[in-house]
């Protein structure tokens, strides 16, 4: 093999490289939705995170919150368990395509990137379609309640490890030849 058939093979594309930016988007947004205190919140008196229930009683003083353990029930567990699956197979993911760009072996690693994404995709989705469902059906609250900003960040999560799963299964051969 020639020196400019191996600067070919060696490059980092554009398009690995933006896949790459979208699998750390991803993490951070991961971790950020994981670890949000507000997933859903009704009239400034209720806040729900993955975690943790809070009430501010009347009866409180200083308006101070009293915040319960949240997983209580089989939908809240399975949620929590769907979304860090996720987060850890993105993770992984991470690992592998730092790995393979560091090593310069990048093309045999593409497509197991990409089921990788895929998977957890698919993983998260289902724990953010089941979330909503399952909470508005066990809902006591009489209030006007919405789902907030940590909720949201999930979905921002989901959204970009689908954009590197989509970037890391454009055909190599296409694409890298040409840079």
């Amino acid at each position: 093999m020639s020196t400019t058939e191996e600067s070919r093979v060696n490059a980092v594309t554009p398009l690995k490289l933006t896949g790459l930016v979208c699998v750390v988007i991803s993490l951070c947004l991961d971790v950020v939705a994981l670890l949000s205190p507000a997933w859903v919140t009704a009239d400034n008196h209720f806040s729900l995170s993955l975690w943790q229930r809070c009430f501010r009683a009347a009866s409180l003083p200083h308006g101070e919150w009293d915040c319960k353990w949240a997983l209580n029930s089989d939908w809240e567990i399975a949620t929590v368990a769907l979304l860090l699956t996720g987060a850890a197979i993105i993770l992984i993911a991470f690992l592998v395509a730092l790995i393979s760009i560091c090593q310069g072996t990048r093309r045999k690693f593409y497509k197991p990137v990409a089921i990788l994404l895929f998977s957890s995709v698919v993983l998260q989705v289902c724990g953010l379609v089941l979330y909503p469902i399952k909470f508005v059906e066990t809902a006591t609250m009489r209030t006007y309640h919405e789902f907030n900003w940590g909720y949201g960040i999930a979905w921002g999560a989901t959204i970009f490890s689908f954009g590197g799963a989509v970037l890391y299964c454009l055909n190599p051969k296409n694409y890298d030849d040409y840079y």
